[in-house]
C-alpha cells in the first residue's frame, strides 16, 4: 500500500511544496477522491472501508518525504473530499446507520451549534511511578489512554504530565439536515462533528457544509449497550448556499435567457406565485420581487453594508389565505423556514444559549430560524401571537441583518441575511379603517416600520367578487382542463432556477434616470401637505431595493425608469392602504411608525392646552373633566375622543386626578 501511496504523492509535489512554504498556516494536503479512484480503484475502496489505516499510511509517507518547513517535525494531515453520491459514499444524516461504523463517508448539513475551541491531548507523556521511565502514548480517541505496561519494569502504574504532552485544538459542531431536503412533516435529524487542528474555526452557525469523516461511537456514561454516534471530521468544506446552490445546466440557462426576453415576463411570474389563490395581484408582485431581492454586497464608503433583502408583512382578517401564501413561498424558496408565532420563542428565532454536557457544563450558542434560513426566506405566521419579549429580539435581525448576543458570558454576532415574510391578524379579527394600524395590532410600531411593504387584506362583502373566488376555488376540487388552469404559467422548477440564476449573476446598478425618478417621488411625497410626515428614509431605501429586484427579474444589470416606476407604484399602493388618515385626507406615515398619527398628536396637544387654560382660570388649580370635554367639543374634538385622550394622559402620568372628575398637570 505504501508503495502505491508514494507513487501517488510524487504526482502532488507542487501542492506539497506549497504547504511547505505556507506551514503552519497550511497543514493539510487535500486529495480529490475521484482522482485517487482513477489512480487506483482498490486503494480508493480501501480508504472507504478502512479509513484509519489508509489515512495513517498517507500521513506516514507524507511525513517521510522530508518536506522543508520552518518548523522541525511538522504535523501534516491528508484530507479527502468529493466522495461520490451515486456510490452511496455521501449520505443524509438519517441514512447513517450502524453499518457505517468506522467507515469514511460524506454528510451534508446546516451548522446549528458551534462549541468553543478547546485543547485536546494528541500525544500524552506518562511517567512510571515505580521506575520513572517516560512513555509517549498517541491519543487517537476522546478518552485518555495509558500505556499497557512499562517497557522497563513491566508495571502498570503511571502518572500523566500535561506540561510535557503534545496538544492540538478540537471543536465540536452540530449539524442538522437541510430543511429543503425534508419531505412532509419530517423532523430534521442532527449529528455531532468533532473537528481537530486546522479544521477548527472553519464553520459558524447557519453555514451549510459538506463534511467528510469517520463514524465513531461514544460509550454511554452508565453501563449499557446503546452507544452514541458522532463524526470525526477529516475535511470540512462550505457549500454555496441559498438559491445559488441550485445546479443549472447549459440547456436550462438557454431556457432562462429566452424567458427573460418574454414581453409578458412580469405577468407570467406574478401568475406563477400561488396560482391556486385568487387575486392579490399587488401582494404576489411584491413576493416575486422579494424572491429576487435587491443588489447583494452593496457597501457604503464608511464600510456599512446595505440590506438587500425585502421584508413583507401581510395583515389580514381570518380566512383570506395568508397562511397558504406563506406555505407556497416556503416550497419555492430553498433554505426557507416556516414557523408560527405561538410556537416560536425569541431564542428559537435568533440564538439560544444551551449547556453543553460534553464540555463540562459550559454554555454554547445554538442558531435559531433567522440564522438557519440565511440567504432564504423566513415565513412567520401568526406574527402577532408572539410574546412582546420574543418579538423584540427581531429588531436588529430585520434591519442590520445580524444577531448580537450576550448570553451566559458569551458575546457573539451571527449573520441573519434572511428575508422575512410575516402574516398577522388584527386585534379583534376585523379592521377598523379609522384607527391607526399601530393601535390595531399587537406589534410595536418600531417593528412595523422595519417592513418594506405592509399589505392589509380585508374580507370585503362583494357579490361579484365572491362569485369569482368561489369559481376559482372550486376548480381545485375538479379534474381535467379546469384544474389545469390553476397550474403556474412558469413551471415551479424553472422559476426556482430562474430566480437562482438571477441572484447569482445579476447585480443591477441604479441609472441616473431611475435615481431621479425615485428622488422626485420621494421629495414630492415628503413636501406635499403641511407638517404631516408622509415618508421616511426607510421608504426611500425600500424603493431602491424594489427597483433593483425589478431589474433582476429581467436579468438586467441596469435599473431603468420602468423599474423605478414599478417600485413607486407598489409603494404608493401600500401607503394609500395603510397610511391614509381619514380625518386629514392625507398620507401619514406616523400611522405605522408611531403610536399616534399627526392628527391624534394634534388633538392631544389641544386637550393639554385646554387643561392648562382651565387650570389658570380656576381658583383651586384644577380643571373638571366636563369643562375639558365641553371646550374640546367647541374645538372640533368629539366626546369619545376627548375621554380617550384624558385616559391616555392619565395613564402616561401627564395629568393626575386628586379629586374625582378634576385634573391637574403633573408638571407644575
Amino acid at each position: 500500500m505504501k508503495e502505491k501511496i508514494e507513487r501517488f504523492l510524487k504526482k502532488k509535489k507542487k501542492e506539497i511544496n506549497r504547504i511547505a512554504e505556507l506551514y503552519p498556516e497550511e497543514k493539510s494536503l487535500l486529495i480529490d477522491y475521484e482522482e485517487l479512484e482513477r489512480y487506483d480503484r482498490g486503494l480508493a475502496e480501501e480508504l472507504i472501508r478502512n479509513p484509519d489505516e489508509v489515512i495513517n499510511a498517507f500521513e506516514d509517507v507524507l511525513s517521510g518525504m522530508n518536506i522543508p518547513t520552518i518548523v522541525e517535525n511538522p504535523r501534516l494531515h491528508v484530507r479527502f473530499h468529493n466522495l461520490p453520491k451515486e456510490k452511496g459514499y455521501s449520505l443524509m444524516i438519517r441514512e447513517i446507520t450502524s453499518d457505517y461504523i468506522g467507515k469514511l463517508m460524506a454528510v451534508e448539513g446546516v451548522v446549528n451549534r458551534v462549541s468553543d475551541i478547546l485543547p485536546k491531548v494528541s500525544v500524552a507523556r506518562f511517567y512510571c511511578n515505580k521506575c520513572g521511565e517516560a512513555h509517549d502514548e498517541p491519543q487517537p480517541t476522546r478518552f485518555l489512554r495509558e500505556p499497557l505496561f512499562c517497557r522497563n519494569c513491566k508495571r502498570r502504574d503511571f502518572r500523566f504530565v500535561p506540561d510535557e504532552s503534545e496538544w492540538t485544538d478540537v471543536q465540536r459542531l452540530q449539524i442538522q439536515e437541510p430543511l429543503e431536503l425534508l419531505e412532509g412533516g419530517e423532523e430534521a435529524r442532527q449529528i455531532e462533528i468533532w473537528a481537530e487542528d486546522d479544521l477548527t474555526g472553519r464553520a459558524t452557525a447557519g453555514d451549510k457544509i459538506t463534511e467528510t469523516g469517520i463514524m465513531r461511537l461514544l460509550p454511554p456514561r452508565k453501563k449499557g449497550s446503546v452507544y452514541y454516534k458522532f463524526h470525526e471530521a477529516n475535511f470540512i468544506e462550505g457549500i454555496e448556499k441559498e438559491f445559488e446552490e441550485l445546479e443549472i445546466t447549459k440547456k436550462e440557462e438557454r431556457e432562462i435567457k429566452k424567458l427573460s426576453k418574454d414581453p409578458k415576463l412580469y405577468e407570467k411570474i406574478i401568475n406563477s406565485i400561488a396560482p391556486s389563490i385568487y387575486g392579490y395581484r399587488e401582494i404576489k408582485e411584491a413576493i416575486a420581487l422579494q424572491l429576487f431581492g435587491g443588489r447583494v454586497g452593496k457597501k457604503l464608503p464608511d464600510g456599512t453594508t446595505v440590506r438587500p433583502d425585502l421584508h413583507i408583512l401581510l395583515i389580514g382578517e381570518p380566512g383570506v389565505a395568508k397562511s397558504r401564501i406563506l406555505q407556497y413561498v416556503t416550497q419555492i424558496a430553498p433554505k426557507s423556514i416556516y414557523v408560527t408565532g405561538k410556537g416560536t420563542t425569541g431564542a428559537g428565532l435568533t440564538v439560544a444559549a444551551e449547556r453543553d454536557e460534553f464540555a463540562e457544563g459550559a454554555w454554547t450558542l445554538k442558531a435559531g430560524a433567522l440564522v438557519l434560513a440565511g440567504g432564504g426566506i423566513a415565513c412567520i405566521d401568526e406574527f402577532d401571537k408572539m410574546s412582546p419579549d420574543d418579538r423584540s429580539a427581531m429588531h436588529e435581525a430585520l434591519e442590520q441583518q445580524t444577531i448580537s448576543v450576550a448570553k451566559a458570558g458569551i458575546v457573539a454576532r451571527f449573520k441573519a441575511n434572511t428575508a422575512v415574510l410575516a402574516a398577522s391578524n388584527p386585534k379583534f379579527s376585523r379592521f377598523d379603517p379609522y384607527k391607526p394600524l399601530a393601535e390595531q395590532f399587537d406589534i410595536p410600531p418600531t417593528l412595523l416600520s422595519r417592513f418594506d411593504l405592509i399589505f392589509p387584506i380585508r374580507d370585503v362583502l362583494d357579490k361579484e367578487l365572491d362569485k369569482e373566488i368561489a369559481d376559482h376555488m372550486l376548480k381545485m376540487h375538479k379534474t381535467g382542463e379546469e384544474m389545469k388552469e390553476l397550474e403556474p404559467e412558469i413551471p415551479t422548477d424553472l422559476l426556482r432556477k430562474y430566480i437562482a440564476y438571477s441572484r447569482r449573476n445579476v447585480h443591477p446598478v441604479l441609472s441616473d434616470d431611475a435615481a431621479e425618478k425615485i428622488k422626485e417621488y420621494y421629495v414630492n411625497l415628503r413636501s406635499s401637505g403641511g407638517e404631516t410626515v408622509k415618508a421616511t428614509p426607510r421608504q426611500l431605501e425600500a424603493l431602491v431595493r424594489l427597483a433593483e429586484a425589478s431589474a433582476k427579474v429581467r436579468l438586467s444589470d441596469t435599473v431603468t425608469v420602468s423599474d423605478a416606476e414599478r417600485a413607486i407604484k407598489l409603494t404608493d399602493f401600500v401607503l394609500r392602504e395603510i397610511a391614509y388618515d381619514e380625518s386629514t385626507g392625507q398620507i401619514d406615515i406616523d400611522r405605522i411608525v408611531t403610536d399616534h398619527p399627526k392628527s391624534t398628536r394634534d388633538r392631544i396637544r389641544v386637550i393639554e392646552t385646554i387643561i392648562q387654560e382651565l387650570i389658570n382660570e380656576s381658583g383651586d388649580g384644577m380643571a373638571s373633566s366636563e369643562d375639558i370635554i365641553e371646550e374640546a367639543k367647541s374645538r372640533g374634538i368629539d366626546r369619545f375622543r376627548a375621554e380617550q385622550i384624558l385616559i391616555e394622559l392619565k395613564t402616561k402620568g401627564v395629568i393626575y386626578e386628586p379629586r374625582h372628575g378634576r385634573y391637574m398637570l403633573t408638571e407644575g
